[in-house]
C-alpha cells in the first residue's frame, strides 16, 4: 500500500472539495480542524453563518455539513485513503458534527470514486428551466441506490403526489414571502457589487415559472423591480423526495451525505438539480409532505431533477478561511 502524507497540499485539496458542497443560501456553515496526532480532520458547525428564521432547529445546517462531509470522503478516496467517518463523535461537543480519520491507505480504488470526485467541481444548483426530456429510469435507479448507500431513501412520486408536494412548496413560498423575518433573512443572503465568498450573487438568481407550476424560491421577495422576467419551466417536473427513518441531528447529517451523493451521481450522468427546501421551513408543511401510505420516514428535502444548462458556480470560502490551525 502507498504511504500517504496528510500534508498542507493534501489538506487544501480535501477542504477545497468539502466547501464545494451545497448549503442553504450558500451559507457554508462549516469549519475544519486537523488533529495531527490521530490524522483526523474534524468538521464543525459554524453557527455564525446559520439561518435561524428558515432553519430554527438547525436541520438545514446539519444537511449542509453532511454534504461537505460526503465531498471530503470522496476526495479522501481520490487521494488514496480509506477514510473512517464518524458522525457526532463526542456528545460533549455538539458542534463537532463529524470526524474523518485519514490514517489508512485504501487497498484499491473505490468503484466510481474518480467520476464522483470529478463531479464535485461540476455540480451546481440550477435555478432556471429544464427541458422536457425525462430522466431515464436507469439513472433514477442509480440515484435511489446512492441515497440508500447513505442510510436514506429517495422516493420518486407519481404525477398526483408531485402536484401535491409542489402545492405545499408553493404555500411555503407564499409564507416565506409574507413573513417579515423569513423575507428579511432571505434577502440578506443576496450579494451585489463586490461579492463576498458566500451567499448568492444577484446574477445567479433565477426567474419565476410563468405558468405557476414550479414555486422557485424568490430571494427578491416582494421587490418586483428586482425580478427576472418569468420563464416557462418544464411541463412535468421530476421531483425526488429524500427521507430518513428518524429525525435527529445524526439523521440530518446522513440526509446531507445522501443528498450530495445523489447530486454527484446525477452530475456524472449530466442530470441537473435544484433544491426545494421551502416546505421544510414550516413544521406543519414538512409534516404534510410525508406520505404515510407510500413513504414512511421523515422528509428532509425535495430535489428537482432534469436536463438543462450547467449553471453558474456560486462563490466559496477559501480553505484557509474555514480551516482552524493550532
Amino acid at each position: 500500500m502507498p504511504t500517504l502524507a496528510l500534508d498542507a497540499a493534501a489538506l487544501e485539496k480535501l477542504v477545497s472539495a468539502a466547501v464545494a458542497a451545497p448549503s442553504i443560501h450558500n451559507s457554508q456553515p462549516w469549519r475544519f480542524r486537523l488533529q495531527p496526532d490521530t490524522s483526523t480532520l474534524e468538521v464543525r458547525a459554524d453557527r455564525s453563518r446559520a439561518v435561524p428564521a428558515a432553519d430554527p432547529r438547525g436541520q438545514a445546517l446539519h444537511i449542509s455539513v453532511g454534504a461537505a462531509v460526503l465531498n471530503l470522503r470522496v476526495a479522501a478516496r481520490h487521494l488514496g485513503w480509506a477514510p473512517d467517518v464518524r458522525l457526532l463523535p463526542d456528545p460533549a461537543e455538539p458542534d463537532l458534527l463529524a470526524a474523518v480519520r485519514l490514517d489508512t491507505a485504501a487497498p484499491a480504488p473505490a468503484p466510481g470514486a474518480e467520476s464522483l470526485y470529478e463531479a464535485i467541481w461540476r455540480r451546481h444548483s440550477i435555478r432556471t428551466p429544464f427541458t422536457d426530456v425525462p430522466v431515464p429510469t436507469a439513472v433514477l435507479d442509480e440515484l435511489t441506490d446512492a441515497a440508500r448507500s447513505e442510510d436514506a431513501e429517495l422516493h420518486l412520486p407519481d404525477h398526483t403526489e408531485t402536484a401535491r408536494l409542489l402545492h405545499l412548496t408553493a404555500e411555503a413560498e407564499r409564507r416565506n414571502t409574507t413573513d417579515e423575518a423569513q423575507r428579511t433573512e432571505s434577502r440578506s443572503w443576496i450579494r451585489t457589487g463586490e461579492v463576498p465568498p458566500y451567499g448568492i450573487p444577484a446574477g445567479a438568481l433565477g426567474p419565476q415559472d410563468a405558468a405557476g407550476r414550479l414555486p422557485m424560491r424568490d430571494f427578491s421577495a416582494i421587490h418586483a423591480t428586482e425580478h427576472k422576467a418569468p420563464a416557462l419551466f418544464e411541463h412535468e417536473p421530476r421531483i425526488a423526495v429524500l427521507t430518513t427513518r428518524r429525525d435527529a441531528p445524526e439523521d440530518w447529517l446522513r440526509a446531507g451525505l445522501a443528498l450530495e451523493h445523489v447530486l454527484l451521481a446525477a452530475t456524472v450522468h449530466g442530470v441537473r438539480a435544484s433544491l426545494l427546501h421551502q416546505a421544510m421551513e414550516w413544521s406543519y408543511l414538512r409534516w404534510e409532505a410525508r406520505d404515510p401510505h407510500d413513504r414512511p420516514g421523515h422528509v428532509q428535502i425535495l430535489i428537482r431533477l432534469g436536463y438543462g444548462p450547467e449553471g453558474a458556480p456560486t462563490p466559496r470560502l477559501a480553505p484557509g478561511e474555514v480551516l482552524d490551525r493550532d
